[in-house]
């Protein structure tokens, strides 16, 4: 289901109504869903290795939390944040300035590998993967899916088959 961006995220809290949650692809949503986002970024690092594993732990142990109250909402918000740490952590040690595109022309940047970030990149990426296969979260993204995102608004894998009868 595509992302609703038109949402006031300012005003709504995901943990009083869960069933307005949108699970999205990746990290949609990540920096607006309330009052997760004012709970984990607090935590979210990534400059150096050390910093990396502090914030990995701390918000995989979010997660974990999360998981014994049953809030799949905060569990899919902590493991947004864990993907994003990987995926912002990698930038930075591809791109040292974090830009991947050049501003004038929007042509590839050359890659400057920063070894430190591809550190963290990658604590950030095993914290992520525990995250995103965890049973109980599997099993509690598809009764959210099940519930609140109508069938017809689902993703397809495929498309529909035809009846050529």
């Amino acid at each position: 289901m595509k992302f609703d961006y038109t949402r006031d995220f300012k005003t709504l809290d995901f943990r009083a109504h869960s069933e307005l949650y949108q699970i999205g692809v990746g990290e949609q949503g990540v920096l607006m869903v309330e009052p997760y986002k004012s709970e984990v970024l607090p935590h979210w690092r990534f400059k150096t290795p050390e910093i990396a594993r502090e914030s990995a732990e701390a918000i995989y142990a979010m997660f974990l939390h999360y998981k014994t109250e049953g809030d799949f909402v905060g569990m899919d918000m902590a493991r947004k944040f864990l993907q994003m740490g990987y995926t912002r952590s990698r930038r930075y040690a591809n791109h040292k300035s974090g830009r991947k595109y050049a501003k004038d022309d929007r042509t590839l940047l050359p890659y400057q590998v920063d070894e430190q970030k591809a550190e963290s990149a990658a604590i950030f990426k095993e914290k992520w993967q525990q995250a995103k296969s965890d049973q109980e979260y599997l099993r509690l993204k598809q009764r959210h899916q099940q519930l609140f995102d109508p069938p017809e608004k689902r993703k397809r894998a495929y498309p529909p088959k035809s009846s050529s009868n």
